[in-house]
């Protein structure tokens, strides 16, 4: 992919990361403990919805995105499946005795709970109609679809404080839901030739189960996923006061500092390796992307344990143990972003039933972790159980990738990556002055630059050449 394809994609991530550090400290001075709680509570099912009922099937369209001449077809076999059950299993739930609301926010709303189902409908179109996006490399148009909605949400959130509107769960829920039925407008009118073919377009039945084949270890690697990003979540709804799972959000939020290089990269990866396996590139080139996704890592991860006291000035005092804590929610988006890359092996011999194993081992350690830490620790207990868990599923990934596909080096990194696995775990569970903090990251720091110090030179000569191609 070229570099202004790159920087295109690059502009979403980017805006939407520097938009969060505005509305969020918003969010946390205006809104209680317990409604950024309910918050990450509502994210979590929304994002379990779209694992479940996509059925695998919209990786199956990434995969087969290249290889199939009729898209519009390929858009609607895999759409249609999740979709009707989907549509299915919101109409049970709402015909059930209970409320789906107070199971999971502790409020009996029937207004919570039809905003709760607005939003799942959205965001599953919106999942389908980005991957069209996103595969088209159409990467301007795939940023303002990430940029706009936050732009709206930080509106609303400003007439609410201006407006002096009551800071309630409700008010907070509606801006979730208005930011989201932004993001499916404008994923629809980029798209609206793909989708409307889509419509009229037949559903190719040999197709779909040979893709039904390929999906259907990711459902369970996918639900095994979504407890891995959830069940910190869960344990602390359960173990702990809402104080602790406001806390952890708002962590976990800033956290997503590091998304944005993760999104950057999930975006721009899968259809590029794809792309070269169908043409036969040569393996070293992927290789070599190996290593700068495993210094990038480093890196990150090393300036956001230097940088992190600044964020205990942005909150009230009540989140003060928000700077540690959120060192060790990197992990996630630091780690997932690492095995996409190192495992590739996974995908290109289509063995897809290895990551299933690598989520549920992983999701294993992640229950077990909480299980023991969230009553000692809380939220600092949640992160830790978090990172141990998603580097297993890193090394697991990783493990099977090289027996599958092509074995590369890899002691540096796990040395690399395990050091600073500790020493957020370090911080996280004493009392460590900032002075200290800042040391300990820097000597990763300076550590990996100097271990990856022949792809440093690499990074300089691919920007020179991007910039001298510009011009």
């Amino acid at each position: 992919m070229k570099i202004k394809k790159i920087i295109h994609f690059s502009i979403g991530p980017i805006g939407d990361g520097a938009i969060g550090l505005i509305t969020l400290p918003l969010m946390v001075w205006f809104f209680s403990v317990e409604d950024i709680g309910r918050l990450a509570m509502l994210q979590v099912t929304i994002s379990f919805c779209l694992l479940l009922f996509s059925l695998g099937l919209d990786q199956a369209f990434v995969r087969e995105f290249h290889e199939e001449n009729d898209k519009s077809a390929l858009l609607k076999t895999t759409f249609a499946p999740g979709f009707t059950l989907l549509i299915l299993a919101l109409i049970t739930i709402a015909l059930l005795p209970w409320s789906i609301s107070s199971i999971l926010f502790g409020l009996d709303s029937g207004y919570v709970s039809v905003l709760l189902f607005v939003a799942i409908l959205m965001a599953f179109f919106s999942r389908f109609l980005s991957l069209v996006l996103r595969m088209q490399e159409r990467g301007l148009a795939f940023s303002m679809s990430q940029i706009l909605p936050k732009l709206m949400l930080l509106l609303m959130l400003g007439v609410y404080v201006i407006f002096l509107f009551g800071p309630s769960f409700e008010n907070l829920v509606f801006a979730s839901v208005a930011s989201q039925a932004v993001v499916l407008f404008i994923f629809a009118w980029n798209t609206r030739s793909d989708w409307w073919g889509a419509m009229y377009a037949s559903i190719d039945k040999n197709k779909l189960n040979q893709m039904i084949r390929y999906a259907f270890p990711l459902i369970g690697a996918g639900i095994a996923f979504w407890g891995l990003i959830a069940l910190d979540k869960v344990f602390l709804r359960m173990l702990a006061p809402m104080e602790e799972l406001g806390i952890y959000s708002v962590a976990v939020k800033f956290a997503g500092v590091a998304l944005i290089f993760q999104s950057i990269f999930s975006t721009i990866w899968a259809p590029t390796l794809y792309k070269w396996v169908v043409e036969g590139i040569e393996l070293s080139k992927i290789k070599n992307t190996i290593d700068y996704v495993v210094l990038a890592v480093l890196v990150l991860w090393s300036f956001a344990g230097i940088f992190s006291w600044v964020v205990a000035y942005m909150l009230p005092s009540e989140y003060e143990r928000v700077p540690n804590i959120l060192l060790a929610a990197m992990a996630y988006p630091l780690l997932y972003t690492l095995s996409e890359a190192t495992g590739i092996g996974i995908g290109i011999k289509r063995k897809t039933m290895f990551s299933m194993w690598a989520a549920f081992l992983a999701i294993i350690v992640n229950a077990i972790g909480n299980y023991f830490l969230i009553p000692e620790y809380g939220a600092a207990g949640a992160a830790m159980a978090s990172a141990l868990a998603f580097m297993v599923f890193f090394i697991v990934r990783t493990e099977a990738s090289s027996k599958l596909w092509e074995s590369f080096d890899r002691l540096n990194m796990y040395i690399l990556i395990l050091l600073g696995l500790l020493i957020s775990m370090v911080i996280n569970i004493w009392q460590v002055s900032v002075a200290y903090v800042v040391i300990m990251w820097s000597f990763l720091l300076v550590l990996s630059l100097l271990v990856y110090k022949n792809k440093i030179k690499g990074v300089f000569e691919f920007l020179y050449v991007g910039v001298k191609t510009k011009e």
